[in-house]
């Protein structure tokens, strides 16, 4: 197996108002580009998805440098990638019912707040955008050379604690998730990603997680339909 450094734990990114640079870069099909798509929405019939994954310009390049990155034979598959604001809104709705019926009482407050651990909540404002609608961030996960889906340990949107990228670090459990996990980890940050800790299957660039996991000043604007 392919030896790679230990996850590090890592917290949900706490961010107030930020800065957002700009930037033309327009969408691009990945298919087009010979990465594999699993549109898991799609497959769902969630309102207004599509089979197609979107990505901006540099996310493309820098997923063609991931995918070069790979041990010879495996590849990456794109589960999620640009979402319009109407996936965005279906999604949080869903979430939002079942937060509601699994913590009765909760008032709007609280529910949006509790909802919002689970999926961003749709901002209609393109300068201050939720993540996937920026075309910055793209959900993934890694097929090997005999054509198998590696185990991740969870699914794909599975918001348990096991999701958390760093979980299978602890001693004691299982080695072929923590090294699956770390081989994703560590090829798309060598990419020049960052991964959100509480998905193992959620990396971005020029999004507003990004900019805090980097340093950096957001790149990417809102993009609400094609």
């Amino acid at each position: 197996m392919f030896e790679y450094a230990a996850i590090p734990e890592r917290s949900f990114p706490d961010i107030g108002k930020y800065d957002i640079l700009g930037s033309d870069e327009k969408l691009v099909d990945l298919e087009n580009l010979g990465f594999e798509i699993l549109s898991v929405y799609y497959a769902r019939l969630l309102p207004g998805a599509t089979y197609e994954a979107y990505a901006r310009e540099s996310v493309a390049d820098m997923l063609i440098k991931a995918q070069d990155l790979l041990p010879k034979g495996y590849s990456l598959v794109i589960l999620d990638a640009w979402r319009p604001i109407s996936v965005q809104q279906a999604l949080w709705d869903e979430f939002r019912r079942i937060v509601s019926e699994g913590e009765s009482g909760l008032g709007e407050e609280e529910l949006d707040f509790k909802t919002s651990f689970f999926v961003s909540k749709p901002s209609y404002d393109i300068y201050s955008p939720s993540v996937h609608n920026t075309g910055g961030a793209v959900d993934l996960t890694l097929r090997d050379s005999d054509g198998h889906i590696l185990n991740m340990g969870t699914g794909f949107d599975d918001f348990r604690e096991t999701a958390n990228t760093a979980y299978y670090e602890k001693p004691g459990l299982n080695e072929e998730i923590r090294n699956n996990r770390r081989l994703l980890y560590h090829t798309m940050l060598n990419a020049g990603f960052s991964n959100l800790p509480t998905e193992w299957w959620h990396y971005d660039y020029g999004t507003k997680f990004w900019a805090y996991f980097t340093g950096n000043t957001a790149l990417y604007e809102g993009i609400l339909e094609r």
